[in-house]
Formats: C-alpha cells, structure tokens, sequence
C-alpha cells in the first residue's frame, strides 16, 4: 500500500482500538517515526494530516529537518531514539521534544544547554533487559524528584521500548506497568507502542505512539 492507505489504516487501528478501551482518540498522538525515510516521503506524510515526527538519530535528524524548514504549520519533531551526552546540544535545538532521557546527568546537560522549556519523556526499562537504556522502574521516583528541580526541562511522562515478542498480548503486562508507575508519579503522558504492538498499547493508556514501519512500509532508505 501507498502512504496514504497505511496512514488511513493506522488511524482506524487507533480508533477501534480507542473504541475497545472507551477512549478517544484525540488523547491519542501519532509519531511517524522516520527513521532512515527520505524527506520528501514525510511531506506526503505530513500532506496527509500527520504532524508529529520522530527520529532516533541526531545526525540524521539534523539533515533532515533542515530540508523540511518549509512545512506549514510547523511539524513538531521527537526524538526518540537513545540520546548520547555528547549530542545533546544539537537535539536541545533540533527536537521540540525529547522522549528518551534515561539517565538525572543527561537531564542536567539538556538543562543547562536548552534556551526555553523542553518537555521531555523519562525512559523506562520495564522489561529490565540488559540490551536497553532507561531508568529501572524502582529507580523512577527519586529521578522525577531530581528532574522536577531543574528550571529548563518540562517532564511530561514516561516513555518505554517493549521487548520483542511472538505476539503483542505478552507485551501488555510492560505496558501496563509503565501505566501504573506513571499514574503513581501523577504524570501526563506515556510514550510506548510501535508497529506491532500499538493497540494493546492504547488499551494500557499510551498518549503517544511511535510508529514508522506500519506508514512508511518498505520505503525507507
């Protein structure tokens, strides 16, 4: 299929998925993550009404955004791949929001280095595997009492990456999980779900999807 019919297949996911959990869909923000698409497919992309872009690469953020300065309104642009110390600069001025702060020292550089408030998302290591960035879950608690002190970064939820799975149910009980602790903190967001497991994650609360493979198919670079 073309863009336009992924994107309209991923949103009637999302709205029967939102059906099944009695949501809305407006609590729902699609990020088309374009990780390795080429810039002229995210304008088709944002031509059909999506408005929110993730990247998971600074560098090639970088490349990227600067080929897009045109877009009308404005897209807003998440990172949310795993962000080195050594490139937060660039993404404090790249990114309107950042997803993937895993660690109080990188929260205290973006701090230092931001101009106005940059919303971020706190990373989680729900699953506790060893292969992936993030806060343990038990760890959380006294990092968003640490992160909320600092008078640049707007902390606006938690954000995880699920654990490959045969099927997207046994993903439920991670997403669940980040729900609670998040719910616990008195926070507003979860970014978690991606192509395979996203309605499981609406029906466990996620506010923020991240999704490239399901819109772009096979047209990344």
């Amino acid at each position: 299929m073309g863009i336009e019919a992924n994107v309209r297949e991923v949103q009637r996911r999302i709205d029967q998925a939102c059906q099944r959990s009695s949501r809305s869909p407006d609590e729902i923000t699609l990020v088309a993550v374009t990780k390795g698409v080429e810039a002229s497919l995210v304008k088709a992309a944002f031509d059909l009404g999506i408005r929110n872009f993730g990247e998971n690469r600074v560098q090639e953020a970088e490349l990227k955004i600067a080929q897009l300065t045109n877009l009308k309104p404005e897209a807003t642009w998440h990172m949310v791949g795993h962000l080195q110390s050594n490139k937060a600069r660039i993404a404090a001025e790249l990114f309107d929001i950042i997803h993937s702060v895993d660690s109080v020292r990188l929260a205290g550089i973006l701090d230092r280095l931001v101009k106005k408030p940059l919303p971020v998302l706190l990373e989680v290591n729900v699953s506790g595997e060893s292969t992936k960035a993030g806060f343990f879950p038990g760890e959380v608690a006294a990092s968003v009492g640490d992160i909320k002190r600092l008078r640049n970064l707007k902390l606006m939820g938690l954000m995880t990456v699920a654990p490959l799975a045969a099927e997207p149910e046994e993903i439920r009980p991670v997403f669940r999980k980040l729900r609670e602790l998040r719910d616990s903190l008195g926070l507003e967001h979860l970014s978690m779900g991606m192509t395979d497991d996203f309605e499981v994650a609406i029906e466990e609360g996620a506010t923020m999807l991240r999704i490239g493979r399901a819109i772009f198919s096979d047209r990344r670079q």
